[in-house]
């Protein structure tokens, strides 16, 4: 999963950093939403991307789901939605 680093989301010594260019699947969170690779410069390019897929972007970009079965829950109690 590719995630932005900024000041809630810093990565680990383990973890290498790097620039690439992305687009998010949805707006969100940085601290739970992972990017997608991509070179979508608008709209339409975005619409081929997606349709041009083999897999949903959902299961690759939501970074709750695997911290742990009740991330997304735990957001919910703190008042994050």
């Amino acid at each position: 999963m590719i995630r932005a680093v900024g000041p809630h989301s810093r990565p680990t010594a383990a973890e290498p950093t790097e620039v690439l260019r992305v687009r998010y699947r949805t707006v969100g969170d940085m601290s739970c939403t992972g990017a997608v690779l991509s070179e979508a410069a608008d709209n339409t390019a975005v619409l081929h991307e997606v349709a041009a897929a083999t897999i949903t972007e959902r299961g690759a970009t939501r970074a709750d789901d695997r911290l742990s079965e009740a991330a997304m829950e735990d957001r919910k109690k703190d008042g994050y939605f």
